[in-house]
C-alpha cells in the first residue's frame, strides 16, 4: 500500500468509526475504488488494526470517565454499599454488554472476514438499519440519562452491537445508538454509551489482527502503511468525537440517515450498473 492510500484510509476510518453510518463500509468501498481485494487476509487485517487508533483517541478523550467507572466498579466488587453507584452498574454493563460481540466475532470470523464483506451486503444493510435508525430516532420519552443505566440496558445494546460485525453497513454506533434510543435514553447517552461499548470490543478485535494476521500484513500491506493509518484515524477520530457530542446534543440523527440512504441507493446504482464489483 502507498502513503497516500494509507492516509486517506486512516481519514475514512477516523471520521467514520463513531458516526452511524458504518465505518467498515467505508473502508470497504473505498479500499475497492483503490484497487484492493477486499477479501483478502492482509486487507481484512488492516482494516480491523487501523480502528485502534479510532478506539485509543475514544479512551483518551473519555478518560475521566473510564478511570470513574473503573474505579466504582472495583470499589463495589469489595464494598457492597458501593454497588448503588451508577458507576457500577454501568463497569458490569460494559462488561456483559461486550460478549455477545466477542461471540459473534470469533464463531463467524470466516463468514465476517470472506463472504460477508461483500459489497451488496454493505449496501442492503446501509439501507435497511436506515429505517431501524429512523425508528429509533422518533422514540418518544428518551429522557433517560446515563445515571439510569442498568445491566440489562447495557446487555441489550451490546446484542445490537454484535449484529454489526456480521452485515457490515448496519454500524457498530449505528446498532448500539438505535438500542440506546429505544432503552428511552437521550440522544447524548446513547451516544456516550455506543462509545463505552465499542472500546473493549475493538481494541480486542484490532488486537487480535495484529497478533494472528501479522504475517499477511507485512507481505501485502506493509506494517509501515498500516501504521500511518492507525495515526491519522486516531488524529482525526479525536476531533470527530467532540464534533459528534455536540452535534447529537442539539440534532437528531436524521442528517446520517440521509446520508445512508443516499450512499446505499449509490452503492447499489454502481454495482447494478457494473461500475464496480461487489468483491
Amino acid at each position: 500500500m502507498n502513503w497516500f492510500d494509507a492516509i486517506l484510509l486512516g481519514i475514512v476510518e477516523g471520521i467514520t468509526e463513531f458516526l452511524p453510518v458504518s465505518s467498515t463500509g467505508h473502508l470497504n468501498v473505498v479500499e475497492k475504488l483503490l484497487g484492493y481485494d477486499i477479501e483478502g487476509a492482509g486487507i481484512t487485517a488492516f482494516t480491523a488494526i487501523i480502528q485502534v487508533g479510532a478506539i485509543i483517541a475514544a479512551v483518551i478523550f473519555f478518560w475521566k470517565d473510564i478511570v470513574r467507572i473503573v474505579a466504582a466498579w472495583i470499589g463495589g466488587l469489595a464494598n457492597r454499599e458501593r454497588r448503588a453507584d451508577p458507576d457500577y452498574r454501568l463497569g458490569w454493563g460494559v462488561i456483559l454488554g461486550s460478549i455477545p460481540v466477542a461471540v459473534v466475532g470469533l464463531a463467524f470470523k470466516k463468514e465476517i472476514e470472506g463472504p460477508l464483506r461483500n459489497l451488496w451486503v454493505v449496501a442492503i444493510a446501509l439501507l435497511v438499519w436506515s429505517v431501524v435508525m429512523w425508528i429509533a430516532d422518533r422514540a418518544r420519552n428518551t429522557t433517560r440519562t446515563v445515571h439510569d443505566v442498568t445491566v440489562k440496558d447495557a446487555v441489550i445494546i451490546g446484542l445490537y452491537q454484535a449484529l454489526s460485525p456480521l452485515f457490515p453497513g448496519i454500524s457498530r454506533s449505528g446498532a448500539t445508538i438505535s438500542a440506546g434510543l429505544f432503552r428511552k435514553f437521550d440522544r447524548v447517552t446513547a451516544t456516550r454509551l455506543s462509545f463505552f461499548m465499542g472500546i473493549p470490543a475493538l481494541i480486542a478485535a484490532g488486537a487480535l489482527e495484529s497478533i494472528t494476521a501479522s504475517k499477511q500484513i507485512s507481505s501485502t500491506v506493509g506494517w509501515g502503511p498500516t501504521l500511518v493509518a492507525t495515526l491519522v484515524s486516531f488524529v482525526v477520530a479525536y476531533f470527530s468525537i467532540g464534533w459528534l457530542l455536540r452535534f447529537v446534543s442539539k440534532n437528531s440523527f436524521t442528517s446520517f440517515i440521509i446520508y445512508r440512504v443516499i450512499l446505499g441507493l449509490v452503492l447499489v446504482g454502481l454495482l447494478a450498473g457494473g461500475v464496480i464489483t461487489p468483491v
